[in-house]
């Protein structure tokens, strides 16, 4: 009984020391000016009234709307290559009789150990043209060799008696993948893709080594150059006093930054939960 007390005393403790920031900071993101005027224009935890003049306005156009399509197309689209990449690359993998099998296996294991650097990463980049191209944001980081390994040992689970049935009904390995493989590893690649997704919007050190077009900013950069650098976003026909107070645009930044994430994990947990089960065997 006391043990599981103290379970529950720690596990509040933990969900309040997330959540609590989390509501201060929604909160000022929809405080008025007067209310931020009395909280000395600092941080609001005690909300007492709704004013969303500060998400009217980073939406209305602008660096922020423009870093948020930004971040939005990168992360869709290099989720899909990551995890187009990947799956190819982990199926391969995990078929013993594949060809060069062993030495590319050895070759992605290898950068677990030997890692090429900030400056080999930025001459590669610069050299083959990607410099200031969205591209640069995706490419670098199109295929992780974590995620790899944990698809390819799911796939080498998937019995080898059911892919070899397939192979005598006549089926090619492009077929064998995407009607068996992939829909008995929904899971694994729905797990995958959420990390692929999170460290696409997550991302913002390439965008500050590789990007030096302010139009090309995601929206990660904006955040970092409102918050550490205390520097004002431009936005559209909007003037110096018309804008909300800085405190309210720069939580609803944060707002914005965290909320698909926020949004779309619970979707893809929850279909982790159900496809968990289908790669088992019945019998």
């Amino acid at each position: 009984m006391v043990g599981s007390f103290l379970k529950f005393l720690a596990l509040s403790v933990m969900v309040l020391v997330v959540l609590i920031p989390m509501w201060s900071v929604l909160v000022t993101s929809l405080a008025s000016r007067e209310t931020l005027a009395e909280a000395g224009g600092s941080m609001v935890f005690l909300p007492k009234e709704i004013d969303f003049t500060a998400y009217q306005t980073i939406l209305s156009g602008g660096i922020v709307t423009r870093a948020l399509w930004i971040s939005t197309l990168v992360t869709v689209a290099g989720t899909a290559i990551s995890l187009t990449f990947t799956v190819l690359a982990a199926y391969g993998l995990s078929r013993p009789g594949s060809v060069g099998h062993r030495p590319i296996l050895f070759y992605f294991l290898l950068t677990f150990l030997i890692y090429p650097g900030l400056v080999p990463t930025y001459l590669v980049v610069t050299g083959v043209g990607l410099k200031d191209s969205l591209w640069s944001l995706i490419l670098p980081t199109a295929i992780s060799v974590f995620n790899l390994v944990v698809m390819r040992g799911f796939f080498q689970n998937i019995p080898q008696d059911l892919l070899d049935s397939a192979r005598i009904d006549g089926a090619g390995e492009f077929r064998i993948l995407l009607r068996i493989v992939m829909p008995l590893s929904k899971a694994v690649i729905a797990v995958v893709g959420l990390f692929y997704a999170v460290g696409y919007w997550n991302a913002w050190f390439n965008a500050l080594l590789f990007i030096d077009n302010s139009d090309k900013f995601p929206l990660q950069i904006v955040l970092r150059s409102m918050i550490l650098l205390g520097q004002s976003p431009q936005f559209s026909g909007a003037t110096t006093g018309s804008l909300p107070p800085t405190e309210s645009i720069k939580m609803a930044v944060v707002v914005l930054t965290i909320l698909p994430i926020l949004v779309i994990y619970p979707f893809v947990q929850r279909h982790f939960i159900k496809g968990v089960i289908l790669g088992a065997i019945k019998g």
